[in-house]
């Protein structure tokens, strides 16, 4: 069996990073696991999973949520991403 040439492995190397390019899309993809627990993808290298009831009460605390983060941002706590 013959090596593949320089070429052809660029050739591969570009095609399989056009691949990836495209599941990064910067949206995120929610799914249901076997054991019932919700799982949103995108956010970051892992999924975040939480069941139901526990996605409930994080959605009900979402306007404190978004107070806590907003003054800890002023306060330079946070680890921000730079743009």
């Amino acid at each position: 069996m013959a090596e593949p040439s320089y070429e052809e492995l660029k050739a591969k190397l570009a095609e399989l990073e056009k691949q990836g390019a495209g599941r990064r899309t910067g949206s995120l993809e929610f799914r249901v696991g076997e054991k019932g627990g919700v799982s949103v993808y995108g956010l970051g290298r892992f999924p975040v999973t939480l069941y139901y009831e526990q996605w409930v009460r994080l959605l009900e605390t979402a306007p404190q949520l978004r107070e806590f983060l907003e003054s800890n941002k002023a306060s330079g706590k946070l680890k921000l991403k730079d743009k």
